[in-house]
């Protein structure tokens, strides 16, 4: 049984969490309701996962996970307002080592949390399996390498495109390997990172800003030339539409999820197979689920390149396995080795 400790400075809260995941079958052990409560009770309980409160008094959310990856790493789910605020200090506590995120619905307090039941317990019993062994921060492996030796100006093919699929445990590895990416390899980048439509515009930002590329939240009908790219925006399938002379369209759907998920990274990577006809890339990243294995099949199949991030250097090792057991990924490596894999492979020179 997935044993919980439940951080939160609303009793209510608490209280709430507490019954939804033990009705779940989830052991909760213990709560606290500030950071440093946290990171006693962790050091004592030694709990399998811990839900995580951003905004407490004495010890913020950011401040205990720092401190517990430092100190006693465990598995950490970060529970945050459904606001800009709230999703800039839950990316903000994923660098800091937290593995993945749920927002609370409807604000800080809020009944609804009842109603998200089964999402919440599936949040909490994957968040338990990640590996955080590497301790704080970006997980071992996740730095962002060096860009290919002998990669220069104009030495990549012509109108190369780039699809990468994560899950939990995605946006710090996503982050690191679009931020490794040099502009003048002129990819169309289309990302597919499990994560609600509060979330995605905010993360969106935060790889333009930290990225040689213009990126930006997907909307339906958005074009992309080579130098851009979207992230698929939160409950909405990204499919590729159209593509010609280098320049690729997206529409947005709301159909029925895949997977569980929407955004599926399938939608995203088979439909980006059937229209794209210049050079192609599909990466899939950490998670859990089988999510991106029919996307990667497709992708192999129309001729593109497949990359899975290993199972050391994963949070969670289900996607990129899924992925693997088509037998259609050509190459499985440390997510610090994966941006320059996606350089070689558009490189001219290979």
């Amino acid at each position: 049984m997935t044993r919980a400790l439940v951080v939160d400075d609303s009793h209510f809260m608490r209280t709430v969490i507490t019954d939804i995941l033990e009705s779940g079958g989830v052991e909760v052990v213990s709560q606290a309701k500030d950071g440093e409560q946290a990171v006693a009770a962790v050091e004592q309980y030694d709990p399998d996962v811990v839900t995580m409160d951003v905004e407490m008094p004495t010890m913020n959310g950011i401040e205990a996970v720092e401190r517990i990856m430092d100190d006693h790493p465990v598995p950490i789910l970060m529970l945050s307002a459904h606001t800009a605020e709230g999703a800039e200090a839950t990316f903000e506590a994923l660098e800091k080592g937290a593995v993945d995120f749920l927002p609370k619905p409807g604000g800080e307090i809020s009944t609804e949390l009842s109603s998200q039941r089964d999402r919440l317990v599936e949040k909490v019993t994957s968040v338990a399996r990640a590996d955080v062994s590497g301790g704080t921060g970006t997980v071992s492996g996740t730095q962002p390498s060096t860009p290919a030796p002998g990669a220069r100006r104009n030495a990549y093919v012509e109108h190369p495109t780039l699809v990468i699929g994560a899950s939990t445990g995605g946006p710090n590895v996503v982050e690191s390997i679009v931020s490794a990416l040099p502009r003048d390899a002129d990819l169309r980048l289309l990302i597919v990172q499990h994560m609600p439509g509060s979330f995605t515009k905010r993360f969106a930002k935060r790889l333009d800003a930290r990225s040689e590329y213009d990126i930006k939240e997907a909307t339906d009908g958005d074009r992309i030339s080579g130098g851009e790219g979207l992230v698929a925006k939160g409950e909405y399938h990204m499919n590729v539409s159209h593509y010609s002379g280098g320049r690729l369209r997206v529409r947005l759907t709301e159909e029925e999820r895949l997977h569980g998920v929407r955004p599926a990274i399938d939608v995203t990577m088979e439909s980006a197979a059937s229209v794209v006809d210049d050079p192609l890339v599909g990466v899939v990243l950490t998670g859990m689920g089988n999510d991106g294995a029919a996307g990667i099949e497709a992708i192999k199949t129309a001729g593109g390149t497949t990359i899975a991030q290993n199972e050391a250097t994963c949070s969670v090792f289900g996607i990129p396995a899924r992925a693997i057991e088509t037998g259609c990924v050509d190459t499985v490596l440390p997510a610090g080795d994966i941006s320059e894999e996606i350089l070689r492979t558009i490189t001219q020179e290979r």
